[in-house]
């Protein structure tokens, strides 16, 4: 597949962002394997999609006030194009969704980033739309990840959580009975190679990756 991408000048820059048309082509890929062959919200109860905080003030459209008080997900670049949030529009199907922004400056997001990041947080969990799950909920409980040599790899996101996973907490590779489909995994590794093509994506990954190594983590790779 060609990987489509669209070009903007920040800073004296030339940036690249994935397109619409790859990103619903990666949704495509991802749609067809899953972490495991059962539902794995029997598991916990659904925690990643129905666990959140209580904000001290309301989510409101537009606004990067108070969206990290809330449990949801930010949008990778170009991602946005995904969603259509004009509630006048025929193809509009994103009344499961709340919808914010953060100020990438305000956030520990690469220097690369300018202005708003998109941030949604789904309205009707644990029932959210499936085939509009962002990339960070198809792929989980993956995370990409970039070693000291440069050597890009899939590991276990044993990130800080609000929540305890038992896809990652009853992982084989940590002693458990849980074992990820291969399909799954060879999948999303290439799904993030595609990804880690968009400069932008590939600052966010390089970003994450040292703040791991830097602070000693326990990094588990799966691929």
């Amino acid at each position: 597949m060609v990987l489509g991408l669209w070009y903007s000048v920040r800073n004296g820059a030339t940036l690249m962002t994935i397109d619409k048309k790859t990103y619903e082509e990666i949704y495509k890929m991802l749609d067809a394997v899953d972490p495991v062959d059962f539902d794995c919200g029997t598991l916990c109860g659904g925690l990643c999609c129905t666990c959140s905080y209580e904000p001290e003030e309301e989510f409101r459209m537009e606004s990067d006030e108070n969206a990290d008080s809330y449990m949801g997900l930010y949008l990778l670049p170009g991602e946005e194009a995904i969603y259509n949030m004009d509630p006048d529009a025929p193809d509009n199907d994103c009344g499961w969704i709340d919808w914010g922004y953060l100020v990438a400056e305000d956030y520990e997001f690469p220097e690369s980033w300018h202005g708003k990041v998109s941030f949604i947080q789904c309205k009707t969990s644990p029932h959210c739309k499936r085939e509009k799950r962002p990339i960070q909920c198809r792929t989980f409980p993956l995370a990409p990840h970039i070693d000291e040599n440069g050597v890009f790899s899939m590991i276990l996101n044993q990130d800080d959580l609000p929540y305890e996973c038992p896809l990652i907490a009853q992982n084989s590779l940590l002693g458990g009975e849980i074992t990820l489909n291969e399909a799954f995994i060879e999948t999303t590794y290439i799904a993030w190679q595609k990804l880690l093509q968009d400069p932008l994506i590939l600052d966010l990954v390089e970003l994450d990756s040292e703040t791991r190594i830097e602070e000693g983590w326990d990094i588990v790779t799966v691929l």
